[in-house]
């Protein structure tokens, strides 16, 4: 499809765009009770890596239609499903998630115009000047193809070295090319798209490390010079032996005061139960501290689908049903939490108006920690509620969301902003932000009380 005729198709799917859009607006409106509109009420997307080839399963499209208000193709934009032979695009299973993702009303991430695997072998067989110029012909075909239509770019993907050097990884792109390319690439990228954003994409790079401060220092440079980028994607794949660093929310944050937006791109935690759960509300938590982070994306929508399908990574299990970590993600974004466990006090029958706070530090750093209180409803729905945390005397709290606090001394009482609303048995929450001064003793969480 020539791209006059596939812009003439987008203007055919317009109104079930603009339909997507206002039944999104209104289930937003009635209740945060999916990852998509929960985020949506922080100000951000919460998306999911999506194969064309599943599309056609009934449980997984109705799962990623009514939870997610963002898509990556996970293989199908890369170098090989695009352009197999010089010159030659093909945009088929592409197409087909951009169209699925359109008449949802989600918005695409693209992945990925520069990368050094899954490339078609005759790429890796030009020379110097035919690969800059084929590198560059297939940014333009392939953002010309979706111009407008692709929030966020990964220009440029995994070009630095894991381990302790900081050094570039060896690619045809780096080896033939130089340090350069990578600037080369985005500034052909802009000028391909100038509406989307430009975001440089890594793994292990999620904290504090030799790799994170070459991208670092990279991304620093390219903002000091006007080279044109927008973003930093962190992949975030954790697990027991690749945990979520502890200074996890103060690395995306020192990437955003250079003045770009981060995004967590290509989210999955090995495990399961409640540590799984955990582990999941850190990074979420981390994202909603962070002004810029500007959305989080779930790599696959199941487990049984997922590159780590053993290590049952996801939100949701094989057969679609919601995990553990899925409400814990689900109430750290404020919406609407999983039951409480039958025999809880407050559980449906006793006629009561009730509710549970419970404090989990989700991050810690040198000057301070992330707070996160999570209120759970009763055995009765219930309109708002209130919480008191106690701190020590030294600590302050600099951030607060999800509540509107009130100050008495080193007393803080906490209601709800938009989140009061509670069905029986579901959750929702706040987080703080506390400058330690020399202080780390926890806060401590009074009764909750419901009307």
């Amino acid at each position: 499809m020539s791209v006059t005729m596939r812009r003439l198709s987008r203007a055919a799917i317009a109104g079930l765009v603009a339909a997507a859009a206002l039944t999104a607006a209104a289930h937003s409106a009635e209740a945060a009770d999916t990852l998509g509109s929960a985020a949506a009420g922080q100000g951000r997307y919460f998306g999911t890596a999506v194969a064309a080839n599943h599309l056609g399963e009934a449980d997984y499209a109705a799962t990623l239609d009514r939870e997610f208000s963002s898509v990556t193709p996970e293989n199908e934009m890369k170098w090989d499903a695009t352009e197999p032979s010089r010159g030659t695009f093909t945009f088929g299973s592409a197409d087909r998630i951009v169209d699925h993702a359109q008449t949802q009303g989600m918005d695409v991430r693209g992945h990925t115009l520069v990368w050094h695997s899954q490339l078609p072998s005759w790429v890796s067989s030009l020379g110097a000047s035919d690969l800059r110029t084929a590198m560059n012909d297939h940014i333009n075909g392939l953002m010309g193809h979706y111009k407008g239509e692709i929030h966020s770019w990964d220009v440029v993907n995994e070009a630095f070295q894991d381990g302790g050097s900081g050094a570039r990884r060896s690619s045809p792109f780096q080896d033939k090319l130089g340090n350069g390319f990578i600037e080369e690439a985005f500034r052909t990228a802009r000028a391909a798209d100038p509406a989307a954003k430009l975001c440089y994409n890594d793994y292990n790079t999620d904290g504090v490390n030799a790799k994170s401060n070459a991208v670092y220092a990279m991304v620093k440079d390219f903002k000091s010079r006007g080279v044109p980028i927008d973003c930093v994607g962190f992949q975030s794949h954790f697990n027991s032996n690749s945990p979520v660093p502890s200074d996890y929310r103060q690395n995306l944050q020192r990437f955003a005061d250079l003045g770009v937006d981060v995004q967590i791109t290509e989210l999955d935690i090995e495990g399961s139960g409640s540590a799984q759960a955990a582990d999941y509300a850190e990074v979420v938590e981390a994202c909603l501290a962070v002004s810029r982070c500007t959305g989080m994306t779930v790599w696959g929508v199941t487990d049984k689908y997922s590159w780590r399908s053993g290590g049952t990574p996801l939100l949701f299990d094989g057969d679609y049903n919601e995990k553990p970590a899925y409400g814990a993600v689900l109430s750290a974004l404020g919406g609407s939490g999983d039951p409480g466990d039958p025999g809880d006090p407050g559980d449906p029958g006793d006629g009561t108006l009730s509710c549970t706070a419970t404090y989990t530090r989700t991050a810690d750093w040198g000057s301070g920690y992330n707070g996160q209180v999570t209120i759970t409803a009763g055995g009765e729905p219930i309109s708002s509620w209130t919480a008191t945390v106690t701190l020590p005397a030294q600590q302050s709290v600099s951030a607060l969301w999800n509540g509107t606090p009130t100050w008495s001394g080193n007393v803080m009482t906490v209601r709800p902003s938009w989140n009061g609303t509670l069905a029986a048995g579901a959750s929702t929450g706040f987080g703080f932000t506390v400058a330690k001064n020399g202080s780390d003793a926890a806060p401590a969480v009074g009764t909750c009380t419901a009307s």
